[in-house]
């Protein structure tokens, strides 16, 4: 019987083990960076709903969780939360489904009803998070069009 060819979790799992390990404050310092780069390209401005909450968003395939919140409309890593550390908003999936979101071929509630996407948390704020990205403009180029 031939070796079956890898798939993307077989090539994911030395990635995982390895993020399992990074500090929460230094991978988050690379997702606030991408979201303050969006902010002030005008694609993602965040709702004043936001101001003052927390957030951990965990990438399951690569065992990374960023934590951040918003301040004043800004978005600011959360340096010293640990990888265990509830904030007021916990979302988790895979890499591809958060780009699949990203890209807009996705959509929240489809992943949430597959149970590829999953919220924890306050629950409210999910819905505003979840309503805001739903309305957020994606710029050509992240949308393929």
């Amino acid at each position: 019987m031939p070796p079956r060819p890898p798939d993307s979790t077989d090539l994911l799992r030395p990635l995982a083990s390895l993020g399992r390990h990074l500090p929460a404050g230094f991978v988050s310092a690379h997702l606030v960076a991408a979201l303050e780069f969006a902010r002030h390209m005008q694609w993602l401005q965040p709702p004043p709903q936001l101001d003052g909450r927390s957030f951990g968003i965990s990438i399951e395939d690569l065992g990374l969780r960023c934590c951040f919140s918003c301040r004043q409309g800004r978005f600011r890593p959360q340096w010293h939360a640990s990888n265990t550390q509830s904030m007021d908003l916990e979302i988790g999936a895979r890499l591809a489904d958060f780009a699949s979101l990203a890209r807009g071929t996705m959509d929240a509630d489809t992943l949430f009803f597959q149970r590829r996407l999953k919220i924890s948390g306050d629950t409210d704020l999910g819905l505003i998070v979840k309503n805001w990205l739903d309305a957020t403009e994606r710029p050509a180029w992240l949308s393929g069009a």
